[in-house]
């Protein structure tokens, strides 16, 4: 895996039934390397840290891989790298390969993959179409977040280095299909609640919900 483009973005403001609501969703592609902080991108703007950044958010990686599969279905918008609201565009990223708690170097950082990247109804407005986030579940190739280790720059053309491979095979894929399933998997929210990657509060929900299984 490598990085292809590096991204950023300012506050834009959106109406969201009937109120004005700022986001950061709308990034763009810079030609300089992005510093990886344990909270967040620095110079990102990250509005709402109730969903966005922190720890295990810190920063948002979505593989270029599947760009024409989007292209394909929305072709009259204004494409460009970051249309995810991605920090990191990378090459050769699988969703159902790579696992929670993997550990990479990118650049001069060291990260570990934390979670997938759930949709919300601000990638519906970039889209301008809410019906993408239907789209997007079903497509399950989601990106995932990573929890900043070491701090450090990363740039275009950075090769993804796989440090150490979780012991815990829960992938990025099968938690965030786990996430949307009608019918919960019990072997897989077993596995969600023993990874020590993921929040604290997401593995005692799965635990909360295997005691009551």
């Amino acid at each position: 895996m490598k990085v292809i483009a590096t991204n950023i973005s300012e506050p834009k403001t959106i109406s969201w039934r009937g109120k004005e609501v700022k986001t950061g969703i709308f990034k763009y592609p810079t030609s300089e390397p992005l510093y990886l902080g344990t909270e967040d991108v620095r110079k990102d703007a990250v509005i709402d840290r109730k969903y966005h950044g922190g720890e295990h958010k810190a920063c948002y990686l979505f593989s270029a891989d599947y760009y024409s599969y989007w292209k394909h279905l929305y072709p009259d918008l204004d494409w460009n790298w970051g249309m995810f609201g991605e920090n990191l565009t990378v090459l050769g990223m699988d969703e159902n390969l790579i696992r929670i708690g993997d550990i990479y170097k990118i650049g001069t950082s060291i990260v570990q993959l934390s979670e997938p990247r759930e949709p919300c109804y601000k990638l519906g407005a970039k889209f301008g179409d809410q019906a993408v986030l239907k789209q997007f579940i079903h497509h399950a190739h989601c990106g995932t977040y990573v929890r900043v280790l070491e701090e450090g720059e990363v740039a275009v053309n950075d090769r993804i280095e796989l440090i150490k491979q979780s012991d815990n095979p829960l992938t990025i894929a099968a938690y965030f299909k786990m996430l949307y399933a009608t019918t919960k998997d019990t072997k897989t929210m077993q596995l969600a609640a023993n990874n020590e990657a993921l929040a604290k509060e997401k593995r005692e929900k799965w635990r909360t919900l295997l005691s009551e299984s």
